[in-house]
Parts: structure tokens; sequence; C-alpha cells
């Protein structure tokens, strides 16, 4: 891959993506006031597979890696998410959480893949420990943590949900390195229907039959909210983001990932009126640090006499 320079299209293309995926948890919060989590996970894996589906052909890749990934992302990533947002976490807290799935897949990376963790991931790594530390004791000092829109079983589930991602993205490596021209684009079309029928059984079986009757009145701003994290958060953001790499080495696209989580906690507080307590800002300093010293770490432990 050449090492082209970032055109400003590229430019508006990456802060795209982070306006789109931070502003991302906001639009999960508003669909969820009318739908159960279950409902949402099948109605925005309709909205991402259709129409698609109908146009874009299957991934060139066994179908045993799409339907694996289909329920890691899908099921397990965004059905524990969508929990977790309902039972007790807010939007801008869920931004930054996730993030920890890249010492998730680090951590499955060295188990699985037999993956040496780099110096900076292990600073990383550690940084990332205290920040998640610091999370924690805003639940052990419950005159602090009170009312903040946050539960114990919110963040462990958000946590959940990073671990199912960073399997997923585990999943997505080994399936390249067996099949390396596939369709990124294809690929999450094709996974995208894996979803739909394991999330409306789950919503069969667990939602209140009330519940199952009243996504038929739900507002047309959480249809719209869904219809935004089918086509929006997932196509649009993720064929920008396959564009951006296909072109560029990924050292210089993965750094505006780290826009996504402050987008994130803007548009919550913004947005929402979230509250983010003491303990909890810590933790995000700590976990944006820690992510910095993944990404940028390499140059300050680079031995003097490599280039």
């Amino acid at each position: 891959m050449t090492p082209n320079r970032l055109t400003g299209r590229d430019l508006a293309g990456a802060l795209i993506v982070v306006l789109v995926w931070g502003v991302n948890f906001v639009a999960m919060k508003f669909a969820l006031r009318d739908f159960t989590p279950f409902q949402l996970g099948a109605a925005r894996y309709a909205f991402a597979a259709l129409p698609l589906v109908l146009f874009i052909r299957p991934p060139s890749v066994p179908w045993k890696w799409v339907v694996t990934y289909g329920l890691l992302q899908g099921v397990g990533q965004f059905g524990i998410l969508f929990v977790a947002l309902q039972v007790g976490m807010t939007a801008a807290l869920a931004s930054v959480l996730v993030q920890t799935q890249v010492f998730f897949t680090a951590l499955f990376g060295f188990v699985l893949l037999h993956e040496r963790p780099s110096r900076a991931l292990q600073l990383g790594l550690l940084l990332a420990a205290l920040g998640l530390s610091c999370f924690a004791l805003n639940y052990v000092n419950p005159a602090v943590g009170a009312g903040r829109g946050t539960t114990l079983l919110g963040f462990v589930l958000t946590l959940c949900s990073a671990t199912m991602w960073a399997m997923s993205s585990i999943v997505a490596r080994r399936m390249q390195s067996i099949s390396r021209d596939y369709s990124p684009v294809a690929f999450v079309v094709w996974s995208s229907t894996v979803a739909i029928l394991p999330f409306i059984a789950l919503s069969w079986f667990f939602d209140p039959e009330a519940a199952r009757r009243h996504w038929l009145q739900a507002r047309t701003s959480s249809w719209l909210a869904v219809a935004y994290l089918g086509w929006g958060a997932t196509v649009i953001g993720y064929g920008l983001w396959t564009s951006l790499l296909k072109r560029h080495p990924a050292n210089r696209v993965a750094p505006f990932g780290l826009g996504v989580p402050i987008v994130g906690l803007a548009a919550g507080m913004l947005i929402l009126g979230e509250v983010i307590t003491p303990w909890q800002w810590a933790g995000i300093a700590l976990l944006l640090a820690a992510l910095v010293c993944v990404m940028f770490g390499g140059r300050l432990f680079k031995s003097p006499g490599t280039q």
C-alpha cells in the first residue's frame, strides 16, 4: 500500500465517520424509548441488510465466517450493548467504554493468535486497567455515583459488549488471512442478515407481550433513529472507513477513531443532558490516554537505530 497523503476528500470522509459513529450512541438511546433491545437489534440489522442485500452478491468467503461474525458482532456486541443502555448506561460513557475492545482484541490476539504485545500496548493495557478501576470505584462510593444514569450491571454489560466486538475482530482478522479478496461491504451487509432471526427469536421469548405490540406505535423519531443505526452507522460509516483503509495504511486512518468517544461524550452531554462523575472523568482520561499510547506509542518506544 503506497503511503499517499490524505486528501481533503479523505479528511472529510474520516470526519463524517467520526461524527456518525459518535452520535450513534445517542440514536440508540432514542430508539430504546419505543423498542426493546431485541426489537432494536432486529430492526437495526433489517435496515442494514435491506435493500442492499438484493443488489450485492454474497462475499467470496466460507459461510461459517459470515455466520460467526454476524452472531458475535450483531447479536453479541450490539445485543448486549442495547441491554446495557436500557438497564443503566449513558450514551456518553458507552462511547468511551466500548473502545476497550482494542485491549480485549490484543488479549485475544495474544492467547489465540500468539501475537506478541508491544511495549506501547503493554503500557496501554496498564492505563486501561487503571481507567476501568476508576469506573468501578464510581460504584463503590454510592454517594458519588448515585443518580448519574449508570448502574454496575450496565457497566459490566458494556464491557461484555466490547469483549464481543473484540472476538468479532479476531474472526475478521482470521478470515482476512484466509480470504484476502473478499468485499468488506458485501461481508457486512450479508452478515447483518444473520443477526435478524436470532433477535426476533429473543424478542419472542423474552419480551413481554405488551412490548411486542408496542413497537407498532413507535414514534417517527424512533424509526428515524433505527434507520440511522442501520444505514448511517453501519452501511455509510463502515463503507467510508473501509474505503479509507483501502487507500491508506491503517496507522494513518486508525487515529481518527479517537474522535469517536469525544463526539460521543459531547453528544450525550449536550443532547441528552447526561452527567459525568469525577471518578468517571478520571476513567475517561486514562482510557483515552491508553488509546493514544497504543496508536502513537510505537514512535516513543522505537529504538534509536530504527528508522
